[in-house]
């Protein structure tokens, strides 16, 4: 009995000790992250080449956050605070980049913005959710987007 505890334990502490992504939490197949050192899952291999999958911890934060983009840019400082991210991205896109859940740090108190709405129905359109299509400044929710193509 008391060798199973002693196991048990020593198993406990193995976990704890061991590092897990930040994101998902699961402890298998880790790297850290270029942009931040942060722990996450090795897993950009998973991805399918145009499935739009959610299933890539390290390809959702390198793609999807202000994070990964102020490092992929090369901007200089912290990605809280950098103009240069701020001024390239839409405010809406800012606001999804910097507060989603493939952050390992949330942006405080992202800037208001007005939603997108779509050129033709008037719906809005959550830039960081939902499909859509850009026309030069118009963009299309999904429902009309096949309607505008047409002749």
């Amino acid at each position: 009995m008391r060798k199973q505890k002693k196991a048990i334990n020593k198993e406990k502490k193995k976990a704890i000790d061991s590092p897990k992504c930040g994101l998902c939490g699961k402890r298998k197949k880790l790297t850290k992250t270029a942009c931040c050192d942060q722990w996450i899952c090795d897993d950009e291999d998973q991805y399918v080449l145009f499935s739009y999958a959610a299933n890539s911890c390290y390809r959702n934060h390198r793609r999807y956050t202000l994070c990964g983009y102020h490092y992929t840019e090369e901007h200089s400082g912290d990605w809280k605070t950098c103009p240069k991210c701020k001024e390239d991205i839409k405010t809406e896109m800012y606001v999804y980049y910097g507060t989603n859940e493939y952050n390992f740090e949330k942006l405080e108190n992202p800037p208001d913005y007005e939603p997108t709405r779509c050129s033709k129905c008037n719906s809005i359109i959550i830039l960081g959710e939902d499909g859509y299509s850009v026309q030069g400044d118009k963009y299309f929710c999904a429902k009309c987007n096949p309607l505008v193509f047409r002749k």
